[in-house]
């Protein structure tokens, strides 16, 4: 799966919960939130100050 920006946080833990470590790392500890689960990317990083671009790397590497 080839994340973006525009990648809902919920798609995210279906499709590649192996990458809920990353998000985890980078400070998003809301992610059983029922509310980020509709949050892209682009959204939740803007909430708690991480760099989209930064997250989206490491998210696809």
């Amino acid at each position: 799966m080839e994340f973006s920006k525009n990648t809902k946080i919920g798609e995210i833990l279906e499709k590649a919960p192996e990458k809920a470590e990353i998000l985890l790392q980078a400070g998003m500890h809301c992610l059983g939130c029922p509310a980020s689960q509709e949050e892209t990317l682009e959204e939740a990083c803007a909430v708690h100050g991480i760099d989209v671009e930064v997250l989206v790397a490491e998210l696809n590497k």
